[in-house]
């Protein structure tokens, strides 16, 4: 009787153990689907992504749109600063490092950003060590909150990329997103 409880609590102290990690990431908002796809043509790296948080649209665009505290919320960014704002046309300068495993990529840019309150955000490199990169963000309502759709265009010179190609490209961007996740709920939550 001994040995047959002792299997049985470990044939399902696993999957428990599992399911109370899952059960955990969902009450702190970590459960969010992104559906992610990366291709390479040539030396341009394409993604798409998309994500659903339960958020209203004006704190998304909030979070999407506050550059100047961007490194709070981006892990890998140690400056954001928007340069210069015409208008809806905005100029952002960041640096960063990108790391990849024991493997690390210090990176800047100069962006110019167009906005398209509380729906789109339609950003191309002026400058820095990412080439030629643009990108789209878009804010769709959903039943529950939004739905973040992003797309980005990017030729790299950086040594993780042409390494890793997009396993790299790939952590990047989830990582970015996630982390954008974590503040929008974030905030929410705070109210």
């Amino acid at each position: 009787m001994g040995r047959t409880h002792e299997t049985l609590v470990r044939i399902w102290a696993i999957p428990l153990i599992c399911l109370l990690l899952f059960a955990s990431q969902a009450a702190f908002g970590l459960d969010r689907k992104l559906d992610i796809a990366v291709q390479q043509v040539g030396d341009t790296f394409i993604v798409d992504a998309a994500i659903e948080v339960p958020v209203p649209v004006d704190l998304a665009w909030d979070v999407l749109t506050d550059f100047d505290h961007m490194t709070s919320i981006l892990g890998n960014l140690t400056a954001s600063k928007v340069l210069s704002r015409n208008g809806n046309l905005w100029r952002v300068r960041q640096e960063g490092v990108a790391k990849y495993g024991p493997f690390s990529y210090s990176f800047e840019s100069v962006r110019e950003i167009r906005l398209e309150p509380k729906t789109r955000i339609v950003s191309k490199s002026l400058s820095g060590t990412l080439a030629q990169t643009s990108s789209l963000a878009e804010i769709v309502p959903v039943n529950q909150g939004v739905q973040l759709k992003y797309h980005v265009e990017m030729q790299t010179g950086s040594m993780l990329a042409r390494m890793f190609g997009l396993p790299f490209v790939r952590h990047e961007v989830e990582e970015q997103l996630q982390r954008m996740v974590k503040e929008m709920t974030a905030r929410f939550a705070i109210g």
